[in-house]
């Protein structure tokens, strides 16, 4: 399930909690790929492997130098076979702005406003608990701040899908309607719309259901007729109910939360894909990421206006009653619809998508120009001391960060 994690990760698929993530980064992360060969990346997906409890990893870089592609580890721990850079696999929450580049199209169209109440839509819908759909618009569902709970972070879902409880889970449906019902019996994350940023897988399951009512079509329809196609991807794709992953894949491997050194790791490859839907559900690679990553930085897939729209950030945080900023996200960054940016420890700035599932950790970011953009993916998450977060990151700074640029600890 698009799940939240515990309070050392929480991340893009799945969470909230990343507060504490990610502030540190291992000393290799320092140095940058300025060199033709993109070494220090290599070594960093070498590193994760042999060191990090990674299985395997593979990154695309995309520059003026062309393609590279960068592989370590198996996609297979029991019959060892290599990772390979056409394999598809669950992309978490990189699957957001999938959904919010719909919506954005829709509204160039004239279809919808993103000022539209989820009322105007879907009347009835987001109630109890405080939450008031008349208040609440499109835009807050798309930029985290609606303020509606995330399903992923309620105790009795979580309880089922943490820990071996989860095997007995895997395969559980869920209709987009369930997944709301089980945000909304939750208290607020805050009290006003706009108040706060908390992500919220749930605002983006409302903004699919949305999509579905203005277009009449499925969510998955839209997504192969407006992105995929256009762009020429080829293994990306919105899965329904099957719980296997269509053509050549890793297996996906993950401690189910556990956060001890020797945390037993699980194959989690087949599972539901209702769980997570326009929230967290797509299946894609690291070649199509690249591309769709690449298109949104260079406003391919939108006109201009909604391209300012996805592009304009707020803050990944909330202030306290006693004026005091707390980050509710990932440290570093500011989120648009969608997108987000991230300053790494050196201090440079990248902008992309990125999403953790049980299973595995991707991410695609690149400049503000998309003159260079790099696609990583890991077959696991983990949250102990070899944290899938920072793994990313390390990876992330090894391909940014300019050569010899020093890596500040907090």
């Amino acid at each position: 399930m698009t799940r939240s994690l515990p309070s050392t990760a929480g991340l893009l698929i799945t969470a909230v909690t990343l507060a504490g993530a990610a502030t540190a980064a291992p000393a290799a992360s320092a140095a940058a790929a300025d060199t033709p060969d993109h070494a220090r990346v290599q070594k960093a997906l070498d590193h994760a492997v042999a060191d990090g409890g990674v299985p395997g990893m593979v990154a695309e870089v995309r520059d003026s130098r062309g393609r590279w592609v960068g592989l370590a580890g198996v996609a297979d721990t029991r019959t060892g076979r290599e990772r390979r850079p056409h394999e598809r696999f669950r992309i978490g929450s990189a699957a957001k702005p999938f959904t919010a580049t719909v919506v954005l199209q829709l509204a160039a169209e004239g279809k919808l406003s993103l000022d539209d109440t989820v009322d105007k839509w879907l009347p009835g819908l987001v109630k109890g608990n405080n939450n008031d759909g008349g208040t609440i618009t499109i835009r807050h569902l798309l930029n985290h701040t609606s303020g509606i709970f995330n399903y992923g972070n309620d105790k009795e879902e979580f309880a089922k899908f943490s820990g071996p409880a989860w095997l007995e889970h895997r395969y559980d449906t869920y209709t987009p309607e369930q997944l709301v019902n089980i945000g909304l019996r939750n208290p607020r994350s805050f009290e006003a719309p706009g108040d706060g940023f908390v992500y919220s897988n749930t605002g983006y399951i409302i903004a699919g259901m949305i999509v579905e009512k203005v277009t009449g079509k499925t969510l998955a329809g839209e997504i192969e007729r407006r992105i995929v196609r256009p762009l020429g991807l080829t293994g990306t794709y919105l899965p329904g109910k099957e719980t296997k992953i269509r053509g050549p894949h890793p297996r996906h491997y993950s401690t189910l939360f556990a956060a001890e050194t020797d945390a037993k790791v699980y194959d989690v490859t087949d599972q539901s894909a209702t769980t997570g839907w326009a929230a967290g559900g797509v299946v894609s690679t690291v070649g199509d990421l690249q591309r769709f990553s690449s298109a949104l930085l260079r406003g391919k897939l939108l006109p201009p206006a909604q391209q300012r729209e996805m592009f304009t950030m707020v803050k990944t945080g909330v202030k306290m009653p006693d004026g005091t900023w707390k980050d509710t996200w990932i440290p570093g960054t500011t989120y648009g619809t969608g997108v987000f940016s991230w300053e790494l420890s050196c201090g440079v700035k990248v902008w992309g998508i990125g999403g953790a599932i049980t299973g595995g950790f991707t991410f695609a970011m690149g400049t503000r120009d998309a003159e260079r953009v790099i696609a990583i993916n890991m077959n696991i998450d983990q949250y102990g001391q070899n944290n899938s977060l920072d793994i990313s990151k390390t990876v992330l700074q090894a391909e940014f960060c300019p050569s010899g640029s020093r890596t500040p600890s907090k």
